[in-house]
């Protein structure tokens, strides 16, 4: 495996906010559903066609309907029944917080696709949501093992 470094001419990138972008077929359930989990939604830039969930500081999703993300997407939306089109890993402060989330999720109509996982260092679970989208939700308690 080869790795790249970047040319010391070239500046470093640095991202100053995340929009994760993702469809939803109903949009006022997808966003009761992620309210139900604690989340909250920006007024600004929710209407019929989009919601902007907020996760953190400069951390979104951009809850679009189908058709208004079939305007802004270069492919066909992925059908979440039967393949994974990414999978949206959030860290939270504790383990129980992991698990209180992926219990709301499932209280709120979503799944889960696995047990839980203690690494030792980390410590995940997961979900999908109304529309398939899979949600990884960790804790870490250190570094990976060297």
């Amino acid at each position: 495996m080869s790795t790249s470094t970047v040319a010391s001419d070239v500046p470093a990138t640095t991202v100053s906010q995340i929009f994760v972008n993702l469809h939803v077929k109903d949009l006022p359930a997808s966003m009761s559903f992620f309210k139900a989990l604690g989340f909250s939604f920006n007024p600004d830039f929710t209407d019929e066609n989009a919601a902007c969930m907020v996760m953190g500081p400069n951390l979104y999703s951009m809850l679009l309907t189908l058709p208004f993300f079939n305007g802004f997407a270069p492919k066909p939306a992925s059908d979440t029944t039967k393949g994974c089109e990414v999978l949206v890993a959030l860290q939270l402060e504790s383990r129980e917080k992991v698990d209180d989330i992926v219990r709301r999720a499932v209280a709120a109509g979503g799944a889960t696709y696995n047990d839980p996982k203690d690494h030792g260092f980390m410590y995940q679970h997961g979900f999908t949501d109304l529309d398939g989208h899979v949600w990884e939700v960790f804790v870490m308690n250190g570094m990976p093992p060297q």
